[in-house]
């Protein structure tokens, strides 16, 4: 019995997306038994698992509708609902209906984007995201909830400040934003080396803090895109000022 070749590529980056619910359930297991750690590597784990779907499909010249879909299934789960269930079982319940609120609007905001993602690809340039990917999201909260956790702050106004986070990250996921995509990075041979020594320091530095690194870096990205568009907003007046 032979085996169609072309149906076991189709199977493989599905597989991938199936991995990515799996880890997210994981994770969301995790929080309940209150392995905030543990539940963020899960979430860190689907995230590779995604990138590495779309990614096969795209090499073996197996994408379909089906894949889109069902990618998008398994984002809400591992990138909606995973990261709302770390947040709300290790921070956020201890301050009830806003709590509660601050994680389903996460989620709820979370689908949002992602059905506006798939209704939009291929209307905008391919190096820009419009609102901060879900993926993005969920690793910034549960980053910043483990970090918060590890370094046992209690003070209320850092807890509140996650809280604010929260909303602030559903709210970029929905809004007109633009963040990078690195989707088509081109490096020329003369920025190689430069580009290498970068990755090798940056490498070290994770090596040597990688919570407290990753923590600045996916941070940084975030406020990247809002300071983009305050630059932006800013360049505009001035220019309508300039013709008038």
């Amino acid at each position: 019995m032979k085996v169609d070749n072309n149906k076991l590529a189709y199977i493989l980056p599905n597989f991938f997306t199936a991995a990515s619910i799996f880890l997210g359930v994981l994770s969301i297991f995790a929080s309940i038994a209150h392995n905030y750690e543990k539940a963020m590597m899960f979430i860190i784990l689907s995230l590779i698992c995604d990138g590495l779907d779309g990614r096969v499909a795209r090499l073996t010249n197996t994408t379909s509708k089906f894949g889109v879909e069902f990618d998008s299934l398994a984002d809400i789960v591992a990138f909606g609902v995973a990261p709302a269930m770390l947040f709300y079982f290790n921070l956020a319940n201890e301050f009830g209906r806003l709590g509660v609120l601050a994680s389903a609007l996460f989620i709820i905001f979370g689908a949002i984007r992602l059905a506006r993602f798939n209704v939009t690809t291929g209307t905008y340039e391919p190096n820009v995201f419009i609102g901060l990917p879900i993926p993005t999201a969920a690793v910034v909260l549960s980053i910043w909830v483990v970090f918060v956790k590890d370094y046992n702050f209690e003070n209320k106004i850092i807890l509140f400040f996650v809280i604010a986070l929260a909303f602030l990250l559903s709210f970029l996921m929905v809004s007109n934003v633009r963040y990078p995509s690195f989707k088509k990075l081109e490096f020329k041979k003369a920025n190689i080396l430069k580009t290498l020594i970068i990755i090798i320091f940056v490498a070290s530095l994770i090596y040597l803090k990688p919570l407290e690194i990753f923590t600045f870096i996916v941070s940084l990205y975030t406020l990247y895109g809002i300071a983009r568009a305050i630059y932006n907003l800013y360049i505009k007046k001035k220019v309508k000022n300039n013709e008038r």
